[in-house]
C-alpha cells in the first residue's frame, strides 16, 4: 500500500483563512467562483487555492457548481 505523504500548511494559511471566514460571516450568502475569490482578496492562485481547500476540509465552506458557499 503506498502512503500519501501530507503537504505541511504554509504557516500563513491560517491567518489567511481567518480572513476569509471573517468575509463570509459578514455578508451571509457569499457566492464566489474561485476566480473571484482570487480578486477579492488578491491572492494567488495557488495560495488562494489552499485556503479556500482548508475551509472546506474544516467544514466551514463548501463547493458547490463551482462557487464556494457556507457550509
Amino acid at each position: 500500500m503506498a502512503s500519501v505523504e501530507q503537504i505541511p500548511i504554509p504557516p500563513f494559511v491560517p491567518v489567511l483563512a481567518q480572513r476569509v471566514r471573517a468575509e463570509y460571516d459578514e455578508m451571509p450568502g457569499l457566492s464566489l467562483t474561485f476566480a473571484q475569490a482570487i480578486r477579492l482578496w488578491n491572492l494567488d492562485a495557488p495560495i488562494c487555492a489552499q485556503v479556500l481547500e482548508e475551509l472546506v476540509r474544516r467544514g466551514y465552506l463548501r463547493l458547490s457548481d463551482g462557487r464556494y458557499l457556507r457550509a
